[in-house]
């Protein structure tokens, strides 16, 4: 949350090692989300209704400027209830201290025909017709739940007869986020803002998948429900916010800067042992904003500007031709902490490979496992080859392959780990999304941040994002590279690639 011109970040932690288990609500504060510090946690376990835990929530801003917290609380017979919180002295800038009324809470339990075992993570609350309006997820057998509340004080709740939206076959319903986003342009809005200029979102966390699911549709405030349009899919066959290692996301608006901003948990790829031995485990992506395209079927994601404050040496490539087999280096940055931002362009669109009509449009994971980095394709596999050892023992490849279908042109955007590293024991999966773009100008753009053991990609301005977890043995710190490649039978063109080193580590761990 954003208050008094201080930036909030809340997150589950254990203070006692790098294994879930004892989970607090730790505290970090920052007057840009780049520069952070680190703050004694805000909520542990101390009452009745949390002893047994004290789990995500979100937090709200009530009329007067007072910030209050809603959070899971897991009570001595492993139920999940619901309970506030609120700072013990507005005037510490800081916030550190938080009090859970003793004789209020919880504010919210599952009451009968609602599963106790799973049911939580309220989401921010928004004002409409009098009453204030929250979300908790949850399941009902196979069923994916978003439970909607109402309250005049914020202290009394009373359950909807029915749920906000719920759907078929899809589990346990983590982390929900519902927010409303402009028809146009790239201005957040408030949690509250409804109206014929907006559309809403909502995101849920799989616990099936472990990965962050979101539509686009409309809220039915008359009757409570919201409503994805027909280009939405709940489920498996959605859209992710991120199609690598992104879960547990979370939103805010930010009004300093009017933006709504999103952050993810990038959890490890590597052993428990390995984190163990480390004494860490888990990071945050970059906080992005998010807006809606101008499609209106989909969000786009950029990472905040405040980050380019991190740039140091830059170089540049431009007009670089690609041919078969190509790997060229992008020298003079250090390749281990790096943003990458680089526009392809394609000279002919004649060769494009045909789009097998056995591959599924839903599973893109799948294409790029089957034809990786270096299986030939007819444009593409083209694109970066991130934390790469001299002699390509490891590396990282991000690359787009295009396809052509009957109707139009197919583009996978992919971050391959299987080549990341040459250790075992980890997971290395070859990520993978499509990318909804019009080739028209016959260029594609994919930005990337490099950050030692993490590389998180945008392609197209935005459209796909995919984050993988990497752990490479020899591309590390100064023997790490970076290239640009090109492994399809057409010539790609480098129109333009600027490369700067980052001045810090990026990201808060």
């Amino acid at each position: 949350m954003y208050y008094n011109g201080i930036y909030h970040f809340f997150y589950q932690y254990n203070p006692k090692g790098a294994v879930w288990g004892n989970i607090v609500w730790a505290h970090s504060v920052s007057k840009d989300m780049i520069n952070w510090k680190a703050l004694e946690p805000a909520i542990y376990p101390s009452h009745r209704f949390d002893r047994k835990g004290a789990w995500s929530g979100s937090a709200t801003i009530l009329p007067g400027n007072k910030p209050i917290i809603l959070y899971t609380g897991v009570d001595p017979s492993d139920r999940q209830v619901q309970n506030y919180a609120v700072p013990a002295n507005l005037s510490d800038p800081y916030l550190r201290k938080w009090i859970k009324p003793a004789g209020l809470n919880p504010v919210v339990d599952p009451e009968a025909g609602v599963n106790a075992s799973a049911f939580r993570d309220p989401t921010t609350a928004w004002w409409l017709s009098g009453h204030w309006r929250m979300v908790v997820g949850s399941k009902r057998n196979h069923r994916g739940m978003a439970y909607l509340y109402r309250s005049r004080d914020f202290i009394h709740w009373i359950k909807a007869k029915h749920p906000l939206h719920s759907a078929p076959h899809t589990g346990m319903w983590e982390c929900p986020d519902f927010y409303p986003v402009l028809l146009s342009g790239r201005q957040g809005l408030d949690t509250s803002v409804v109206g014929k200029q907006v559309k809403h979102v909502l995101k849920v966390s799989l616990d099936v998948t472990r990965y962050d699911y979101y539509t686009v549709g409309t809220y039915l405030t008359n009757e409570d429900r919201y409503v994805p349009d027909n280009t939405s899919v709940d489920g498996w066959a959605g859209i992710r916010y991120d199609y690598g290692n992104f879960y547990a996301s979370k939103t805010f608006f930010d009004p300093a800067k009017k933006r709504r901003i999103l952050w993810g948990w990038v959890n490890e790829s590597d052993t428990t042992s390995d984190d163990v031995r480390k004494g860490w485990a888990g990071i945050q992506a970059i906080p992005r904003i998010v807006w809606l395209d101008p499609s209106q079927r989909q969000l786009m994601q950029w990472p905040i500007q405040e980050l380019e404050t991190l740039r140091g040496t830059n170089v540049k490539m431009n007009h670089q031709m690609l041919k078969t087999g190509d790997h060229i280096e992008v020298k003079g940055i250090s390749a281990a902490q790096a943003d990458v931002d680089v526009t392809f362009y394609i000279p002919s669109l004649d060769k494009v490979e045909a789009f097998n009509l056995g591959w599924s449009l839903t599973d893109a994971q799948l294409l790029c496992a089957k034809k990786g980095s270096k299986v030939q394709g007819g444009i593409g596999p083209f694109g970066l080859l991130a934390l790469a050892s001299e002699n390509l023992e490891e590396y990282t490849p991000v690359f787009f392959r295009i396809f052509k279908s009957s109707q139009k042109h197919i583009v996978l955007l992919c971050s391959d780990a299987r080549s990341s590293s040459l250790k075992d024991g980890l997971y290395k999966p070859s990520f993978a999304g499509f990318v909804d773009v019009d080739l028209t100008d016959k260029k594609l753009s994919l930005r990337s941040l490099i950050d030692h053991s993490v590389v998180e990609s945008f392609g197209a301005g935005g459209k796909t994002c995919i984050t993988s977890r990497v752990y490479p043995t020899l591309a590390v710190l100064e023997n790490a590279h970076l290239y640009a490649f090109n492994n399809g039978t057409e010539t790609i063109i480098v129109e333009n690639l600027n490369a700067w080193s980052m001045k810090k580590p990026l990201r808060m761990n």
